[in-house]
């Protein structure tokens, strides 16, 4: 599954393309509760067609309502030309209750009608070539000005403009193509990430199942200098292979990656520590953005757990959240190796 705002944004392209009139609606505050963030979007055509989301569902159904002929009942009704407006929900207890907001939530929102439709199709260009991309919103008049961010940015709205900013996909590459991965993948790929795997041994590759990641061939580290990860990218080691795991991460803390690392057990990763520091010179800072053992800890012992428990770790560091130190895998690990005395169990042939 591709990123959502791109899903949007390609889809409200497309239809102004298509000469049908639409609308592009942008979560820009909330109060207390609320089901969506801000910088949120959805997209609604005049035939009631949605994509994106602002809530659980009920707000959607309420703008179908108003500006669309999508209900049998309704009178005559159109997505209406003209500048920017703001619309609230939520603002009382009845509301909240029948859209469908937790108890106390409120949330506002911007409706751009008719965006056009050459200012649509070059920001998909660029969020498809992989640029990061800032969209100012003039309140008086809808004009769009479209520029390139140079770092992420929370959406602001003024008394005057609307900014926020869209970037491409978030990537995860994996080294090595093996079941642990198939199913890291997999949820990758629900979670909006761009998945690339790696993997030379073709007995591994030839055995690959999963639609919609992109299969490589080359030597890992030669496939991360390509890669050319960034802030939006990260790189998972999971071939259990020095040979094969330790070039490509190299390769990877010299980058942006938001998150590096790499399977095995508490031992294997100190070992994997000290081959770097001591053959490759590497330095205590860089590796300390080397993660392993990778995940949180949930008492996982196979293949489709552990995945979770990286996927969670993964999703918390994107989102900026800080687990807590009895959460990580080797902390966890630790404590219950001293209370059971207890050198470790064996996860996936390896000790974890």
């Amino acid at each position: 599954m591709e990123n959502l705002d791109v899903m949007v944004l390609r889809t409200l392209r497309d239809w102004r393309l298509a000469g049908k009139r639409a609308l592009l609606a942008t979560v820009v505050r909330t109060w207390g509760s609320s089901p969506r963030p801000v910088g949120s979007i959805m997209a609604l055509c005049e035939d009631g067609s949605v994509v994106g989301s602002v809530s659980g569902g009920c707000i959607e159904d309420d703008l179908i309502y108003q500006y669309t002929q999508a209900y049998a009942a309704a009178e005559a009704k159109t997505i209406p030309s003209g500048p920017p407006a703001f619309v609230k929900y939520g603002v009382s207890a009845d509301e909240a209750h029948r859209f469908g907001l937790p108890c106390g939530g409120t949330l506002e929102l911007l409706l751009e009608f008719d965006p056009s439709a050459a200012e649509l199709a070059s920001l998909v260009a660029s969020l498809e070539s992989g640029q990061l991309m800032q969209r100012q919103v003039s309140l008086k008049d809808g004009a769009v000005t479209l520029t390139v961010s140079a770092a992420p940015a929370e959406l602001s709205v003024s008394a005057s403009e609307l900014v926020n900013t869209f970037g491409p996909e978030y990537r995860m590459l994996l080294i090595g193509a093996g079941q642990l991965t198939e199913y890291l993948a997999t949820m990758a790929l629900f979670s909006g990430f761009a998945v690339t795997v790696c993997d030379p041994r073709e007995e591994y590759r030839s055995a690959w199942s999963v639609p919609g990641a992109k299969v490589l061939s080359e030597m890992p580290d030669d496939v991360v200098t390509a890669f050319k990860p960034d802030r939006r990218s990260c790189v998972i080691a999971l071939t259990h292979d020095p040979k094969l795991d330790d070039l490509a991460l190299l390769e990877a803390l010299e980058t942006d990656a938001f998150y590096i690392g790499a399977i095995g057990s508490r031992r294997n990763n100190d070992a994997r520590h000290q081959r770097m520091a001591e053959h490759f010179d590497l330095s205590e800072a860089k590796l300390q953005r080397l993660r392993g053992p990778i995940g949180i800890y949930i008492g996982s012992k196979t293949p489709s757990e552990i995945a979770v428990s990286v996927m969670a770790e993964v999703l918390a560091v994107k989102n900026g959240v800080e687990l807590p130190r009895d959460m990580a895998v080797a902390q966890a690990k630790n404590e219950r190796a001293v209370q059971h005395n207890d050198p470790g169990e064996l996860v996936c042939g390896i000790k974890r």
